[in-house]
């Protein structure tokens, strides 16, 4: 048993050295390539997370396979069923939170296409009448594809150069799937609370990616910078935008702006390959302690069960 909880509890402490290790990670590679490293962290740390409970709850299974009586097992090794049912009951918890993030994602969603139901249509555009500025991308639902929502206020704010950029970010959150990413590490956060972290460190570097991408639309980093900065401004009056709906105001503007008057951000290939290999690791790390952990409970249960026919 002692070996199993030393590796369960490497499985279950694991992600609050990757959550670490990922956020200083992200701020040394670009924003797409720091995106996928958070949303890889996110993944990999909730699914050992949830093999590692799973292997402590499946004590009772493998009892009844091995037909082995419960009080026997609970005389062998006394921790066990209490472990299980613990264990069981956190996943029951994670189950519900889980489910409970998803049906507020999808109400959210449905409330944003409802406010921008009385919007004007202008291919991807959808200008909605009313006096604060607003602008957000609003990601396809129900076979209705994605688009861009702006208020009429916000497009009074804006010169024509400045709402190029604005437009061109709110894209660029649709064509890369954005909302995807943000979603995925909001529900993997709810398996572990080390991996709560992660959902602001993402936020920052989705908008700078879209930052980065309206950049080399208009072909001029200080008029996005200029046109994210007042864009962002007028946008604080309508306050800060939740679930899959991702604004221009979201995260810590002065730093994007900060971002966009100095250089393009180019790493070298080879740190690239580095953090892609970092990546790789973490996840056979968390994969591999979780699998010898459930590999490790199995070979206990099957000697005891050797053990018990031997004394018949």
């Amino acid at each position: 048993m002692t070996w199993v909880l030393l590796l369960v509890t490497a499985a279950l402490t694991f992600p609050w050295a990757a959550a670490g290790a990922a956020r200083r990670l992200a701020d040394r590679l670009p924003p797409k390539e720091a995106c996928a490293a958070i949303v890889s962290t996110a993944v990999l740390g909730a699914g050992g997370t949830g093999a590692a409970l799973f292997g402590l709850a499946h004590v009772p299974f493998l009892a009844g396979l091995e037909q082995l009586p419960l009080a026997q097992v609970a005389t062998e090794w006394p921790a066990a069923l209490p472990v299980a049912a613990l264990a069981t009951a956190v996943m029951a918890t994670q189950l519900v939170l889980v489910v409970r993030r998803w049906c507020e994602h999808r109400s959210l969603l449905a409330a944003a296409w409802a406010e921008a139901a009385d919007a004007e249509a202008d291919g991807d555009l959808l200008v909605l009448p009313g006096e604060t500025p607003d602008a957000f991308a609003l990601p396809g639902r129900h076979r209705r594809p994605g688009a861009i929502v702006v208020t009429t206020a916000m497009l009074r704010t804006l010169g024509e150069r400045e709402r190029e950029v604005l437009l061109a970010h709110e894209r660029a959150h649709l064509t890369g799937h954005h909302h995807l990413l943000s979603v995925t590490t909001y529900l993997a956060a709810a398996v572990h609370p080390a991996l709560r972290s992660l959902r602001p460190a993402l936020d920052f570097h989705l908008e700078r990616w879209a930052d980065e991408s309206a950049a080399r639309e208009v072909g001029n980093r200080r008029l996005a910078a200029a046109a994210i900065a007042r864009a962002a401004l007028a946008a604080s009056t309508a306050g800060p935008r939740r679930g899959p709906l991702l604004a221009v105001n979201t995260g810590p503007v002065p730093q994007r702006v900060e971002a966009l008057l100095g250089p393009v951000p180019v790493r070298p290939e080879a740190a690239s390959a580095r953090a892609a290999a970092l990546g790789l690791v973490l996840g056979v790390v968390t994969c591999a302690v979780a699998a010898v952990a459930i590999a490790y409970g199995l070979h206990e249960y099957v000697e005891l069960a050797a053990e018990g026919l031997r004394a018949r």
